[in-house]
């Protein structure tokens, strides 16, 4: 197979690998508030320059040859083909009668929505992006269905870009209605009860940042859309709307970066906005239902409560739900009911309560593991979720409120002999001293004698929790015998607003210690040695990956840096960037320079230094984090590692972030991925 349990490698990867493509040093230094900043690879920023183009290309040629030629890459991908055919099941949701989830069959590209008109009837395809394109890069981004499910709001982008055009589909006749409406990335939609019209998200042609609410009404043009709500605010706001399932409230929520957000409530036929909660340094979300105003708030609580409002009188607030040792992520009611989803110390657990807080227990659960979504209507009978752990594929299930029963309506069968693998939860102190929680998975009877080759990843930031989750990557690494460790960094969502808050802008370094020190453990608790363990990590886990690279090169033998930002210096110039400066900060101020330059990665690449092999990856069409980021890191690792280990790049051509790959790409992905790995540990 893939991978062995063996001494440490003791022959050079990729015999024969070429030098990789020269690129050229220019003496370019800026001056950043009294800092003199080199940045010789600026010219790399251009990803329209003929000449970066053909760079590029030289770098693909040379990663591409390199991996073809890895001994079993073929093995790995038929292993990765069968595993990736068992296909997926997520995001259930009720509207009216009908329910609706995704689903992904066998080697579909894009997960199709399907729809149950009661529970009784099987389900059918409803919208399936797989007929999209030829190519499968044309994809559906999201979807929001009417009250009754008789309609259904969808996004659809090209090339991984998420520059969506929303579309509605009848459920009915499985056709499009005439109306389409551009600029309507990560649309928020709220429906009126009667489908008649509903409240959405845009931007201005040609605008990154100006997300503001509009209201449609069905069959107009939408260039005559009534703006409702947003003009005049700062333009890296970002609302979503909700309307009251009677039609009479509209709510709009704003987020300010990933810790604070912003509430204003007004009557659908009134014209001014009431401020629920404004300038103030805490996360509210809710919306009206049952003639009250529900919120969920961090205000005085971490970890999060829920309270509710006279939405007449929506600053006076009443708590249901104290702060307890779980971090709420979000709730629902359901006839007359709260279904309480939260996470002790980073597993699922879903809480059942009456409407003044009184705790009825918990809905069981198959083990530890990951709750995706979850959704209910007040005056509905059920709550529907979907659920995953390590050794747990993918299933949805339905709560039925007035029985207590809980049943799976879509399951998947993974072919897998389950039980010959094992995940424990440790802890491990950082380099503070703080408690850090990690999974760590492995095939059951595992010798710590360091011999194992392991993958530790991590992400640790913007609230975001790192949960147990299935996946095939996973399986493939495993049933090689390998080690799989995920941290729950500071930064994450996994432990409340003051883990979060602990891991961003000042405090970001905590998050690379955090990571540090996991491999430190790793190391001395003997599952692995440096010389067999790889690091990896995407987005806001790239900058991880780039940072710990650059500060504890010793620790690794293999790095994969996905989708990354690397100069931090200048992130925020490029793309939707300056959404994230709530989160690492403005480097256009003096005092958040200095901590963000004290650890941008590109800025800290040393000449000389005995670097691992570190494989860059990102896509041309990403709207997110620019590739320049990548393009400029793999430059400088290139020119200056002394280890002799390789520095790749690859940059995918019509793809984007992540969100909407077709499956074709992602097995192209992985294959190389692994077959990186298995080159760096044999």
């Amino acid at each position: 197979m893939m991978l062995s349990c063996t001494s440490a490698p003791t022959t050079p990867p990729f015999p024969n690998l070429p030098s990789a493509p020269p690129a050229k040093a220019d003496s370019v230094v800026d001056t950043i508030h009294g800092v003199a900043v080199a940045d010789p690879y600026r010219w790399l920023e251009n990803g329209a320059d003929p000449a970066v183009q053909a760079w590029v290309a030289a770098q693909n040629e040379r990663t591409k040859s390199a991996f073809k030629a890895v001994e079993g890459r073929e093995e790995i991908r038929a292993r990765l083909e069968k595993l990736v055919s068992i296909g997926r099941v997520a995001s259930a949701q009720t509207c009216g009668k009908r329910i609706f989830h995704l689903r992904r069959g066998g080697k579909q590209n894009h997960y199709a929505l399907y729809v149950r008109d009661s529970w009784d009837a099987p389900p059918r395809v409803a919208i399936d992006p797989n007929t999209f394109s030829t190519d499968g890069t044309v994809a559906m981004d999201w979807w929001i269905p009417s009250r009754d499910g008789g309609l259904v709001a969808y996004g659809v982008s090209a090339g991984g870009s998420e520059l969506s055009t929303l579309k509605i589909r009848d459920i009915t006749t499985g056709k499009d209605l005439a109306d389409e409406i551009p600029n309507c990335r990560a649309s928020s939609v709220a429906w009126r009860r009667d489908a008649s019209g509903f409240y959405y998200t845009r931007y201005l042609e040609g605008d990154k940042y100006n997300r503001r609410v509009y209201y449609h009404t069905i069959g107009e043009d939408w260039k005559g859309d009534r703006l409702s709500f947003g003009e005049g605010r700062a333009k890296e706001d970002w609302p979503n709307v909700q309307l009251s399932p009677d039609d009479e409230w509209v709510v709009v929520t704003v987020y300010q970066g990933w810790s604070k957000s912003e509430m204003y409530i007004k009557r659908r036929t009134a014209t001014t906005w009431i401020p629920v909660i404004e300038g103030r340094n805490v996360r509210t979300s809710g919306g009206v239902t049952a003639g009250r105003l529900w919120l969920m708030t961090n205000d005085g609580a971490p970890k999060n409560r829920i309270l509710w409002a006279d939405p007449e009188k929506p600053t006076e607030w009443k708590q249901v739900v104290a702060e307890g040792e779980g971090t709420i992520e979000s709730f629902d009611l359901v006839k007359d009911r709260l279904i309480v989803r939260d996470l002790v110390n980073a597993n699922a657990r879903l809480r059942v309560l009456k409407l003044d807080g009184t705790d009825l227990g918990t809905i069981p659960l198959p083990t530890v593991g990951a709750i995706g979504g979850g959704m209910g209507e007040a005056d509905g009978e059920d709550f529907v979720f979907d659920f995953q752990s390590f050794f747990v594929p993918p299933a949805l299930y339905r709560y039925h409120v007035p029985t207590g029963k809980v049943t799976a309506f879509e399951t998947l069968d993974a072919g897998i002999d389950l039980s010959t693998f094992e995940a424990k939860q440790v802890w491990y102190p950082s380099k503070d001293g703080t408690k850090i929680s990690m999974f760590v998975a492995h095939k059951k009877g595992l010798v710590l004698d360091g011999s194992s080759p392991t993958l530790l990843t991590g992400y640790g930031g913007f609230n975001i929790p790192m949960t147990p989750g299935f996946g095939s990557m996973l399986f493939m690494w495993l049933e090689s015998g390998g080690v799989y460790a995920m941290p729950n960094l500071r930064g994450g969502g996994e432990y409340g607003e003051d883990w979060h808050q602990a891991g961003m802008l000042a405090k970001k370094q905590n998050v690379f210690d955090d990571f540090i020190a996991a491999a430190e453990w790793l190391i001395r608790e003997r599952y692995t040695t440096s010389s067999r363990l790889a690091i990896s990590g995407g987005s806001n886990g790239g900058l991880l990956i780039g940072a710990v690279v650059t500060q504890r090169p010793e620790l690794y033998r293999a790095a994969i840096c996905a989708v990354p930002l690397l100069d931090m210096v200048r992130y925020h110039k490029f793309l939707i960037a300056r959404l994230w400066i709530p989160e690492y900060g403005d480097p256009d101020k003096a005092d958040d320079f200095k901590w963000i330059h004290a650890y941008s990665p590109y800025h800290r690449v040393k000449d000389g230094a005995t670097y691992p092999a570190v494989f860059f990856t990102t896509a041309e069409s990403d709207t997110r984090v620019d590739p320049c980021h990548a393009r400029k890191m793999a430059a400088r690792m290139q020119a200056a590692t002394g280890s002799g280990l390789p520095i790749f790049l690859h940059i995918e051509q019509k793809a984007g972030h992540g969100a909407g790959k077709p499956i074709a790409k992602i097995i192209e992905d992985i294959v190389d991925q692994l077959s990186f790995l298995r080159e760096m540990l044999p």
